[in-house]
């Protein structure tokens, strides 16, 4: 009886000793696609020991702000350019430690049904944030719609469009409000997180689509002093699983692309 109880108490001990070293981590997203995918990374990075908390943003500036200020540990809902952009204007420690997904941007319209029907003086809606709005203008540059100054890239804002002989007027704004601004506009330029929320599927809706080889693939940010920690490459582990690539396949349809 004394040496059943006794290995009753150590399987006991041993259960807690694993509960105790399993980790919990707030990982910051969007809502939509980035915040349904997290929910499978975190039951894959459950079974690793890795425990997750899921807090969603409804906008993309308050996320790395959170992560470098340590309210969250890690996010995912952006490309690298726009990471970059905000570790520049913002002075953040944040760094990319994985690639994530690829949602490529689309043009949507609820008046026109193919390019050939934009009009002139067509009003297109823009993201107003420096990265998107540079991605938005490279989309219309390879539709040959506008020109933009040579060599400018993701830097580019509506001050570097030189030729815009079809008199477009670019309009800026919200990322998140552009599928609202349908109505009002001839065409909107739109992230595929807020494309899909709205019932837009880019391989379906859209009058055009952002070439594959746009530098816009979605990344894993985390601070600096994080990046290599064991828990971040459990985080990555989970995320790049099969269970997740075929969650994703799955559930989005080619909509969204896991990248690994």
């Amino acid at each position: 009886m004394k040496k059943l109880f006794l290995l009753a108490a150590a399987a006991a001990a041993l259960f807690t000793t694993s509960v105790a070293q399993a980790e919990t981590k707030k990982v910051g997203v969007t809502p939509g696609p980035h915040a349904q995918i997290m929910e499978k990374v975190k039951e894959v990075a459950a079974t690793k020991g890795l425990e997750l908390q899921i807090i969603e943003f409804s906008d993309y500036v308050v996320p790395n702000q959170a992560l470098a200020d340590g309210d969250i540990d890690i996010n995912s809902f952006q490309h690298k350019p726009y990471l970059d952009n905000q570790v520049a204007s913002r002075k953040l420690d944040l760094v990319s430690v994985a690639q994530s997904v690829n949602f490529p941007m689309a043009g949507y319209s609820s008046k026109i049904k193919t390019m050939a029907d934009i009009p002139d003086g067509a009003t297109i809606a823009l993201p107003n944030d420096p990265s998107n709005g540079a991605r938005a203008l490279l989309m219309l540059a390879d539709q040959g719609l506008i020109k933009l100054t040579d060599g400018i890239g993701v830097r580019a804002t509506v001050a570097d469009v030189i030729d815009n002989p079809r008199k477009f007027k670019l309009v800026e704004l919200d990322a998140a409000q552009l599928p609202r601004s349908l109505d009002d506009v001839d065409v909107a330029l739109i992230n595929t997180n807020y494309a899909l929320q709205a019932g837009l599927h880019p391989a379906k809706n859209s009058l055009f689509r952002e070439s594959t080889k746009a530098p816009y693939v979605g990344i894993i940010a985390a601070r600096k002093a994080d990046a290599n920690s064991d828990w971040v490459k459990t985080f990555i582990d989970s995320y790049h699983s099969p269970e997740v690539k075929a969650f994703i396949e799955s559930k989005f349809q080619g909509a969204i692309t896991p990248t690994w």
